[in-house]
């Protein structure tokens, strides 16, 4: 099986921003910037996704909007980040969006540390 990439010049700032908006797909580049190949597989063990059909537009979405790079390897596709084409076409624009992600991780109160609602019997 033989998949889509555009080409570095053809890679949009629109296609990744959409991609990249999508909040498991951010996640899912989060993991890649680490750089090298990942097999599907163990991205959405390490995600919690227990469905590789759930997974399937969501490659596609960041493969063709130039995100990712994704290739066959046996019975497993690989991903790879395509960093090196994305810094080149905008520079700094992922590293921003990686630290934007990291910084909105870390502002969130986790989810026994949030107040209770005006509503709640806690309050009331």
């Amino acid at each position: 099986m033989s998949y889509r990439h555009p080409e570095r010049d053809q890679i949009r700032v629109d296609g990744v921003l959409t991609a990249l908006g999508n909040p498991l797909r951010l996640s899912v580049i989060r993991l890649l910037d680490a750089g090298g190949d990942h097999n599907c597989t163990s991205v959405l063990n390490t995600l919690g996704v227990p469905a590789k059909s759930t997974m399937t537009h969501h490659w596609r979405v960041l493969r063709e909007s130039g995100v990712i790079r994704q290739r066959p390897s046996g019975r497993e596709n690989l991903l790879t980040l395509r960093r090196e084409d994305l810094d080149a076409r905008y520079p700094g624009l992922l590293d921003a969006i990686l630290a934007g992600a990291r910084a909105d991780e870390a502002a969130s109160p986790a989810p026994e540390a949030a107040e209770p609602s005006p509503s709640s019997p806690a309050n009331g």
